[in-house]
């Protein structure tokens, strides 16, 4: 873009001010003088423009990294003969018992990172691998088509199937209960809405391949609340790290609720009793008396047991300079150290709950951005905490999930999260 703007304004722009001074009497300024400032001045410009990412939009220039060597898009192109060797999305649709009609796309991004995100549920996340290992917990519920969901009590269960993320909310999350005149289920209704205006938006900014994923999903009801989330899922072919990008309007004419949790949830083998939470938090707190007698053991994991009660933690969180704080759950003895890494804003996201259920079968632990507590939508309102969105308000979330490959990243990690820690003294 920027060397055709160029090319087009060093024949028409350059000459149209050098008459222009001309005629005036003034000294005419060399054309390559005016060339230089012009091209700063717009250099400067498109760095200043955000995405939606929230990122300064990249230059042409730079390498695509393929199997540990980096190529240019032309170097890439003269080696293959379709973009799939490579990487890619597929979109596709489950035919099996309770999941048929998801629509699906299933991202590889040829680093050894592939995931899968569900259309219909949300725009959410399930599968997440890394060179064929699992890092994250599936339930025995599985993916379910939407319209098996119910909203009553704990029914939200039925239908959870864990993964990278389910998200949580937009006008209510936490245990079920009745807030005034709604009966309000567990963890609210978002997964179970299909996403609409969905789009494949994969393309080439100078030497890097991006892969993204766009959708629109909305839980409005009439003479109710009315909240529309516009999520984009990124990566780039080469990439160890998704991101995620969430924009929520209040699109009615009242004042909303407005609750979000990233129910991200870690599981085996990445999870076990060699694994171990690394978090940049500045305080840790327990939900309840069962999670008190944990605390002395939040970071550090068991093997599953025959019973066990989950513990649950609040972490109010600590951001670097720039505004994002970090966690992971790392293991060290795993394929010489993996971890699942997350990078997040705080400004939306200002806290990090952790989810301990070291049951048999039932062996998770959640690593869960969110804005508030996690509590009924009632006990929220009458602490004076329950977030709110007035008619036309909007809020931004940010999140970043990574792959750690080897100690050397996860000791670099960690290092930066004691250095973030720093910042709270």
């Amino acid at each position: 873009m920027i060397q055709t703007a160029i090319a087009n304004l060093r024949g028409v722009k350059t000459v149209a001010w050098n008459l222009v001074l001309a005629a005036s009497g003034i000294t005419i300024i060399p054309t390559f003088i005016i060339f230089l400032v012009f091209k700063r001045s717009l250099v400067d410009g498109i760095k200043m423009q955000k995405t939606r990412r929230c990122c300064t939009i990249r230059l042409p220039g730079g390498s695509m990294l393929i199997s540990g060597r980096e190529y240019t898009r032309r170097e890439a192109e003269r080696r293959i003969g379709n973009l799939r060797q490579l990487g890619g999305i597929r979109h596709c649709e489950l035919a099996d018992g309770r999941a048929r009609g998801v629509r699906t796309f299933e991202v590889r991004t040829g680093s050894g990172l592939d995931f899968t995100v569900l259309a219909d549920r949300g725009m959410d996340i399930a599968d997440f691998t890394y060179k064929g290992i699992n890092l994250v917990y599936h339930t025995a519920a599985g993916i379910a088509h939407p319209s098996y969901y119910d909203p009553a009590g704990a029914e939200w269960l039925k239908v959870f199937f864990g993964g990278l993320l389910t998200t949580c909310g937009l006008t209510y999350f936490g245990r079920p209960g009745r807030d005034g005149e709604e009966d309000l289920g567990l963890h609210g209704r978002y997964s179970a809405l299909p996403a609409t205006h969905v789009s494949d938006l994969s393309r080439w900014e100078g030497n890097e391949y991006l892969l993204e994923l766009t959708g629109v999903v909305e839980e409005a009801a009439l003479f109710g609340d009315k909240l529309r989330l516009t999520r984009s899922i990124s990566t780039s072919i080469g990439s160890k790290s998704v991101r995620i990008h969430d924009r929520v309007e209040n699109f009615g004419s009242r004042l909303s609720p407005f609750l979000i949790l990233y129910h991200m949830n870690a599981g085996f083998p990445l999870l076990d009793q060699a694994a171990e939470l690394v978090t940049a938090s500045r305080s840790i707190s327990p939900y309840d008396a069962r999670s008190a007698e944990g605390m002395a053991d939040v970071q550090r994991f068991a093997a599953p047991q025959p019973e066990f009660a989950e513990m649950n933690f609040l972490h109010t969180m600590v951001a670097d300079e720039h505004g994002f704080t970090r966690a992971a759950l790392i293991n060290r003895a795993l394929v010489g150290g993996l971890g699942l890494a997350l990078r997040y804003r705080t400004a939306s996201l200002p806290y990090l709950s952790g989810w301990k259920m070291l049951a048999d079968v039932d062996y998770v632990v959640g690593i869960e951005p969110v804005n508030v507590k996690i509590a009924n939508r009632a006990e929220l309102r009458a602490e004076g905490r329950l977030p709110l969105l007035a008619a036309g308000e909007t809020r931004q979330m940010d999140l970043e999930a990574s792959v750690l490959e080897g100690n050397a990243e996860i000791d670099a990690f960690c290092a930066e999260i004691k250095r973030i820690q720093g910042r709270a003294s």
